[in-house]
Formats: C-alpha cells, structure tokens, sequence
C-alpha cells in the first residue's frame, strides 16, 4: 500500500496520448499519426496561389519577406521600408490603431500589397495575464491550458496579432536558468503533453473577429541545457540527449500543427542555432517532413559574430539562409546582405524562394489577404473579460503546490480570528504577473492581501505588515512584523522574488530568498507562532530553512491577475490545493542539475539519497543528501490518497502492443480532492544505459472523500523506446520495471516484459 496526502477540483483529463484533433489523421514519420493542421497541410489552390505571388516579386522583395523588423526602435524607417516592400512582418505592437496604421502602408502603399504578420510574445496571457507556464504546468491539466492558451490567443486576436512566439517548449533541469519560468518543467514527457494542449489553443478557430493565428514553439534547441544557468551560454551534450530529451517538446508541438518555429541563441557543439544545418535542415526539415517558418530569436544572426562564427553580417546572413533560417528578427542580416549574397552567386536564388514559398502560405492560410486589418472595438469585449478573469483564477488555483503541512496547520482552523498578513508580496501587484506580463497592468492584479479581504469574514481581524523589500538592503520593519505576528492567532508569511528577478537574462547562482527576507522570516518564526509561508517566484528557491523551521510552505508560483484570491481560498481552505511538481526543488545550489529521472551509474546510491559514509565509494556528496528537496510530481493536499492493487494486464507485449497497467486510487480522507495519478517505467537492461524512472502517462482525477476508482493507463508500448547505438529508434526487448504512483519517489511497482 502507499499513500500520498493530496488535493481538490474536479477535472478527469485523458492522458496526453488519447486527445485529438478536428482534422483528419496524417501519418508522420514517427508513425503516431496525429492530425495535421492547416499551416502544414498541402493545398494545390494555396500553392497556386503562392506561386503566382512570388512570380512577380524582385529579389529584394523576396528578401523583404524575410525581414523582420520592431518600429520601436526608428518607426519613421521602418514605415518606409514597408513601404518599399522590404518588410515581412513586425514585431511588438501593442496598440491595435498602429497595427492598422502599419498593415495600411504595406496593404495601400507598397507595390504588391502583401499584408503584414505582427507577432507577439504572449507568454502567459496578452491581458488576462495567466500564472506563469512554470506554474501552468503544475497543473497537470492540459485541457485547462489549452483553454487559456486559447483565451491569450482571443485577446491577442483583438489587439492585432497574428503570430504568436509561443509556447516556450524548453526543457529545464537548471533552476538558476530564469528562463525555467517560461516552459514546463524537467520532464520531456509532460513537456509534450503541454506543448501539445498550447498549441492547440493558441491556434484555435473561432478567435475575436474571425481571425486566425499562428503559434511558435520556441526555443529551437537544448537552450534549457545552457551551461551553468546562464542565459545564452554555451550547450554541449550527445546527440542521444537531444534527441531524447530536448527534442520531444518540440516534435509535439510540430505534430500538433505548430505553423512555426523560432531557433534559439545557444550554440550546440560549437555551432549556434542559427546556423546549425543539422537541427534546421536534416532534423526539421528531412527527418521531421517539416514545411513550416523557421524564425530567429532577436538579432540571434547578428550575434553569429560575437559566436566566433562569423566576420560581419555578411557572414552571418550567409551562414544563416545557408543552414535554414527563413526569418531575420531584427539583426538586419537579411536585409542589407542576403540580396547581395544571391547576385555573387554565393546563395541561390532557389534557397530564397523556398523561403518566401513558407511564408506567402502562411499569410494565405492566414487569411490576411482577405483579412488585412482588425477591428478596433473587439478589445473592448475581449480584453480582461470576466470569463477570462474567473478561467485565470481557475489555472491560478490549480497551480499552486501545498509543499509541506505539518500539524495540519493548513487549512486555517475555524478557531482563527486574528491573522497577520506580513510580507513584501502581500500587497504587491507588479510581481505577482511574473515575466514577460505582454500587455498585462499591475492594476488589473488582484493582491493577496485584496483576496484575503474577500474571503475572510467579518469575524477575523487582518493587520497586514510589508517587513521589508523583495530585494536590496532597505531598512527592516522588524519590529512591527514581530509585534503583528505576537498579536495573531497566526502568521502568513507571503515572500518570494520579484517578476524581473527571472525570465530572459534573468540567471542566479543563489536561489534563497533575496535581500532582507530571510532575516525577516526568522524573526517572525522566533516569535513562536503557527506560521505560514507562501513563495511566489519564477522557479524553484532554496527553501531547507523553510523546510526545516516553518511548518507549512504554499508554492504560489507568480500566479498572474487572480493570484492573490487563489492563495487567500487555499490557504482559509475553500480550495483543496490540487498543484504538483513539474521541476525538482533543490536542497543547496550545490545539486544543481538535480531531476528525477537521472541514470543509475557504477556506483549508485541508496534509493533515498542518503549519506553512506560507511561506504564512501558512491555517486554521492559527503555533506548533503543526492535528493531534492521536493521532487518532480510532489504535492500534497488537505485529504489523503492511497494507492493500491496494481495491476500489470498486460504482463507481456510485442512492439505493436499497448500496455495496460492499472490500479486502485482512494480518497481515505475527509473531503474532496484532486489527485495526479502519475505511470513511470524503467527500461532495465538496454544498449544504451536507461534513466532510473521515465514519466510515461498521467491521469487527473476527482475523488470524493471515501471514493475509490480504478485508474487505467494504456500506453503503445513504441513509447518506450529511445535512441540507440546507432541513433535510431527502438524499443528493446526485455524486462521493464512500472510504477503508479503519487510522484516520482513512490508508488505501487510491477513489471512487464517486451518480448522480441
């Protein structure tokens, strides 16, 4: 028997495997057969079409197509370069009269007419700002991010935006990297399933006044993998690492119908993405089939000279078309070389054309020729519309990790009629829309304190006290803090990071908690009353301190515009926390990369991690355990599950089978809960050495207290292969380890056998 304490909401999803489409299934090289959307779909009228346009272009407009340009930074010049036809698309417009503005000059003004495409980086909401996608993820739901990736896509539909740099499908095991805020966590299959769910809702039908639009998964590829947790820094790792790790995300979300992709800043093995034929050309384009727009991240082409790797642009924008590239974001690369490149007869004019092919069709499948311009009175019913608010409290909810309760003191007792709220995030709007908040308002943000407010009643006395800053040195309201705390019945704690503090070139060799808020917690703990933490941050903190002295953690995540009434209902107990997991927290820097599904080496320690200084001789630090902190899928919740009759129904399978696994999950607690249920494998004995534990399906369930239900998991057993010896795909035969389970260190284990 195991059991976990868990959770509350009710919404049973199918795993990541069973959802699908509208469209018709198109076979893929992988042979999983998931629809095709239409930015990858064949269609003789758009080719047609396509072809007819580029017969009357010049090469410098055909070079204007792949032009990429911000009118932020010399808007009287890029207006005439639209003008001159030398512009493609553009990039961060915000205001829905300058979007039409701009699309008129290129619509009524250039010689051919081509519309504009204005992309955007909706990250995690346009104005209704969501939870981060680090937060999002601890859901576990991607029906529920796919519906708020779908209402992004609304509200960025009404503003003007066509094209949408999303969503951020990078996997991430270095919480020093800020940009961990962005994507979904440590494991490639969960990175999948919401890269999937994301892609799907911001390329839904049916968005503010008929208009479609186009994701962009990014950023293509291993940029999580950057040494150190610096942001752009060097990746070096195997082929068999990128093809099994940080390349399923993405596969996904081209399979999805993804109409774009955005390459990375990093260099991989001493070429940058940006001019790196293997992952734009061989991988994408021959392995994968591939016929979508390959975008390059800001002035990432440009930045091939401070590489190394090339002179000038010139160089660049040779090097650049040479591997792939179809798009130049703002380096100018592009534009002021590549026409030249083509005359010299260094690039061909075939190359170019290939390019301008994938774009035209985007635009026509689009439906910007017929659709140029956005009406200016859809934000008005759009934009941080009520619907979008309660949806955004909703994943808000659902996000946030109940770390740890000891004593039950979560949720507070009826008995409680004094609480002091104290904190730098208590009343703080700004931080709580996290990184990159796109056209998000502090003043749409709904604090803690505000949502404390709504939900307590008149009975219970609120005294709110800031303590000190997020960051820097200011002076301490110790004093207060002390006397507010000595006052309550208890202590809610609400510290954590700023929204600048990670996200892009937002990198930290320390993850405590910053500036003065540690001595502040101390403090407040010394008082020796029940206290409360609750962080609010981009990624996961070095919280052993905590961990040791407070006796309940609330991982709030920068939980977006209804953060604040989220923590409040969880923690007064009107919402059971339902959150777990999607990255490891680690005990101390110095176990940094620290995920669950590592290998087992020569010399493995104890499943627990724990310091055998009797047999040194092991993969092991002589002063800290090898465990995290809170591993991947951890969470709790204010009832208790159990776990129980696994089953394997499928004790042996062939490599076209499926494997069945069951078991039994119960809700032995009082009240109603959420639970993941949560299907791990380990490949025994392979060619190439096998991670200790692989995430392979998950299920969302609802349990009632006292309610028991049979989870079933149906996995193709082609899901259990990896990339051998020779790089190919194969599932091997032999024995396989399964557990069910709460998370990714317990559970219920069986085994099964693949047989030949």
């Amino acid at each position: 028997m195991a059991t976990s304490s868990e959770l509350t909401t009710s919404s049973e999803l199918t795993t990541p495997s069973e959802h699908t489409t509208s469209l018709e299934p198109t076979a893929l090289p992988d042979g999983r057969g998931h629809a095709v959307h239409r930015y990858t779909e064949h269609d003789p009228a758009v080719e047609a079409r396509v072809a007819a346009l580029l017969a009357k272009m010049t090469l410098d407009e055909k070079v204007g197509q792949m032009n990429q340009l911000s009118p932020h930074s010399d808007q009287a010049a890029v207006e005439e370069a639209i003008r001159a036809g030398a512009v493609g698309s553009v990039l961060n417009v915000w205001d829905v009269a300058a979007v039409n503005r701009l699309q008129r000059i290129a619509v009524e003004e250039s010689r051919l007419g081509i519309p504009l495409i204005f992309g955007a980086d909706v990250i995690h909401g346009y104005r209704t700002i969501f939870p981060i996608p680090l937060a999002e993820a601890s859901t576990w739901d991607p029906a529920l991010l796919e519906q708020a990736a779908r209402a992004a896509a609304d509200e960025a539909a009404a503003s003007g935006t066509d094209w949408i740099f999303a969503p951020m499908v990078d996997i991430a095991r270095d919480p020093r990297w800020g940009r961990i805020a962005e994507g979904a966590g440590e494991d490639p299959f969960l990175g999948q399933a919401m890269a999937r769910a994301r892609v799907r809702g911001f390329q839904s039908e049916g968005l503010a006044g008929g208009k479609r639009i186009v994701s962009c998964p990014k950023h293509y590829v291993a940029y999580g993998a950057a040494e150190g947790g610096k942001d752009y820094n060097t990746v070096d790792i195997s082929e068999r690492t990128l093809r099994d790790t940080y390349l399923p995300p993405f596969k996904a979300a081209l399979e999805e119908g993804a109409g774009s992709i955005m390459s990375s800043f990093n260099e991989i093995a001493g070429l940058p993405a940006s001019a790196n034929a293997f992952i734009l050309r061989q991988i994408l384009r021959e392995e994968l089939g591939w016929p979508g727009v390959v975008l390059s991240d800001y002035d990432a082409i440009g930045e091939l000279i401070q590489h190394g790797l090339a002179a000038d642009l010139n160089e660049a924008a040779l090097k650049a078309v040479l591997a792939g590239e179809d798009v130049d974001m703002m380096s100018y690369a592009f534009a002021n070389h590549l026409a030249g490149l083509v005359r010299e007869g260094k690039v061909p004019e075939a190359l170019i054309d290939e390019a301008v092919k994938r774009i035209l069709r985007l635009k026509v499948l689009l439906g910007i020729f017929e659709q140029p311009y956005t009406d200016e009175s859809l934000q008005s019913g759009v934009l941080l519309c009520e619907d979008y608010r309660e949806l955004a409290l909703e994943v808000a909810r659902k996000s946030m990790i109940l770390l740890k309760n000891e004593g039950g003191v979560l949720p507070l007792p009826s008995k409680v009629t004094r609480i002091a709220l104290i904190g730098p995030l208590a009343d703080n709007q700004q931080d709580l829309l996290g990184c990159w908040s796109c056209a998000g308002r502090a003043a749409d943000v709904e604090t803690v304190l505000e949502g404390f407010r709504a939900v307590l009643p008149d009975s219970v006395t609120l005294h709110y006290v800031k303590g000190c800053e997020v960051e820097g040195d200011a002076a301490l309201d110790l004093d207060g803090a002390v006397t507010a705390a000595l006052d309550a019945d208890v202590a809610v704690l609400v510290v954590g990071e700023s929204a600048m503090m990670s996200g892009e070139a937002h990198s930290r060799a320390y993850l405590g908690l910053p500036g003065r808020q540690q001595a502040l917690i101390e403090a407040v703990v010394a008082t020796g009353k029940p206290v409360v933490a609750v962080v609010m941050s981009g990624r996961p903190l070095v919280l052993s301190w905590m961990a040791e002295h407070v006796p309940a953690t609330l991982q709030a995540w920068h939980g977006g515009v209804r953060a604040g009434r989220a923590v409040a209902e969880i923690v007064m107990g009107h919402v059971n926390p339902s959150g777990r997991l999607v990255v490891s927290f680690p005990r101390t820097e110095g176990q940094i990369p620290v995920h669950y599904a590592h290998k087992s080496t020569g010399r493995p320690v104890n499943e627990r991690g724990v310091i055998q200084f009797n047999r040194a001789h092991r993969t092991q630090y002589l002063d800290e355990l090898t465990t995290p902190l809170y591993g991947f899928g951890f969470g709790l919740s204010y009832t208790t599950f159990e776990y129980r009759e696994l089953r394997v129904e499928t004790p042996q399978v062939t490599q076209g089978d499926t494997l069945v696994v069951s078991a039994t999950v119960g809700n032995i607690g009082t009240r109603a809960g959420d639970e993941v249920v949560q299907l791990y494998v380990q490949d025994v004995v392979g060619e190439i050495t096998r991670p200790v534990r692989e995430l392979k399906e998950f299920k969302r369930i609802s349990l009632e207290a006292g309610e028991s239900r049979r989870v079933v998991f149906e996995m193709p057993v082609q899901e259990l292969g990896f990339h051998g010896l020779d790089m190919r795909y194969i599932v091997e035969p032999g024995e396989f380890r399964v557990w069910i389970g709460p998370n990714a260190y317990e559970g219920l284990i069986g085994s099964f056998t693949v047989l030949p």
